[in-house]
C-alpha cells in the first residue's frame, strides 16, 4: 500500500469517553473528519472543533477513507458496522476499517469476514490505557489484520498512542487486550485485598496507601486507584460495567480454549456484585467492597484500639 498521506477523510463513531477524546487528537493534528454518535449531542465539542457530524453510520462511511470507531461492546459495534444502516453498508471498495473497541476475537473475525466481503480492509486495534492515557496520546494498541494495512495506518496509531504492536492475524489484537485486561482486573482486586487486609490489621490508611504506591509490585496504572482509595471517591475513568464485560469475554475465551482461570472467575464475582450499586463508578471501588466485606467501616483502626485497651484492662 502506498504510504498515508495525511489528507484522507476520516471517521469516527462512538463519542465516548474514549473516543471523543482520540477523535479530538485527529482533529488538533489537522486530519479531516467526519463522527457519529447514536446520542447526537455528545457529537456537539467535536463539531464545535471542525468535525463534520454525520446522520448515521453509513453516510460516515460514505464519506470517508479511514473509519475508526471505539464502542462500548461487540453488539453495538455490530449494530454500527452491520446492517442497513451500518458503516459497511456505506463503505466504498478499500475503505479502511480500525476496530478500537475491546471486542471478542471471534466478533472480531466475523467483522473482519463482513469487511473483506466488501473489499474493505479490517484491522482490530484495541487499546490499553484510559482516559487520561487517550486525552494525551500515549495508549498502547494491539493490532490485528494485515500487515501492510497496518504499516500505512501507523501516523493514526501514532497519533493516538505511544505504542504500538502487530500482533498477526485478525483477532490476535483482541486476544491480546483480553490477555492484558485479565492483569488489569485480577491486579486491581489483588490490590483491593491488600488494602482491606491492612486497614482492617491495624495499618493507618494514609501511610498503608503511600507505601504501596512505592513498591515495585504496583503496576503504574493501579498505584493511580490508589488516589481513589485515598479520597474513598471512584470517578469512572474505567467504569466497573466495562470491567465486567471484559471479564465475561475474557472467561467465555477461556471456556472455549479450556483454560482454566479460578482467580479471574473470582474477580469476575466480586465485579459483578460491585456492580449492582447503580451508579457510573471507576473498576477500582473494588477496593471499597473488599474494605466492607472485612468489616471495616472507615473508624476500624479506632475500635480496634478501644478493644486492645478493654483487653489491658
Amino acid at each position: 500500500m502506498p504510504v498515508m498521506e495525511g489528507r484522507e477523510q476520516l471517521g469516527f463513531i462512538g463519542m465516548g469517553q474514549m473516543g471523543k477524546r482520540m477523535a479530538s487528537r485527529l482533529i488538533d493534528a489537522g486530519l479531516r473528519l467526519t463522527v457519529y454518535n447514536r446520542t447526537r449531542e455528545k457529537t456537539k465539542p467535536l463539531a464545535e472543533k471542525g468535525a463534520k457530524v454525520a446522520e448515521s453510520p453509513r453516510a460516515l462511511a460514505a464519506a470517508s477513507e479511514i473509519v475508526l470507531s471505539s464502542l462500548s461492546d461487540d453488539a453495538a459495534v455490530e449494530d454500527a458496522l452491520l446492517g442497513p444502516e451500518g458503516a459497511l453498508a456505506g463503505a466504498r471498495p478499500g475503505t479502511i476499517f480500525l476496530e478500537m473497541s475491546t471486542l471478542s476475537p471471534k466478533t472480531v473475525r466475523r467483522l473482519f469476514d463482513a469487511a473483506r466481503a466488501k473489499e474493505s480492509p479490517f484491522l482490530d486495534a484495541p487499546v490499553s490505557g484510559s482516559t487520561p492515557q487517550a486525552e494525551e496520546g500515549s495508549l498502547t494498541i494491539f493490532v490485528g489484520g494485515t500487515v501492510e494495512v497496518y504499516e500505512y495506518c501507523t501516523p493514526i496509531f501514532g497519533l493516538l498512542g505511544k505504542k504500538r504492536f502487530y500482533m498477526g492475524e485478525s483477532g490476535n489484537g483482541a486476544m491480546m487486550k483480553l490477555v492484558a485486561n485479565v492483569l488489569l482486573g485480577v491486579g486491581m482486586q489483588a490490590v483491593a485485598e491488600a488494602v482491606a487486609l491492612g486497614e482492617k490489621c491495624g495499618l493507618e490508611k494514609e501511610p498503608l496507601l503511600h507505601v504501596l504506591g512505592e513498591t515495585a509490585v504496583i503496576s503504574p496504572g493501579h498505584k493511580l486507584k490508589l488516589e481513589n482509595a485515598r479520597r474513598e471517591e471512584y470517578p469512572a475513568s474505567f467504569p466497573v460495567r466495562l470491567m465486567l464485560k471484559d471479564y465475561r469475554l475474557i472467561l467465555n475465551q477461556a471456556a472455549e480454549c479450556l483454560v482454566p482461570m479460578p482467580t479471574t472467575a473470582v474477580a469476575e464475582t466480586l465485579c459483578a456484585a460491585e456492580n449492582t450499586q447503580g451508579i457510573e463508578e471507576d473498576y477500582s471501588a473494588v477496593i471499597r467492597l473488599m474494605k466492607a466485606l472485612s468489616g471495616d467501616t472507615g473508624r476500624g483502626a479506632e475500635k480496634r484500639a478501644e478493644s486492645r485497651e478493654g483487653a489491658i484492662h
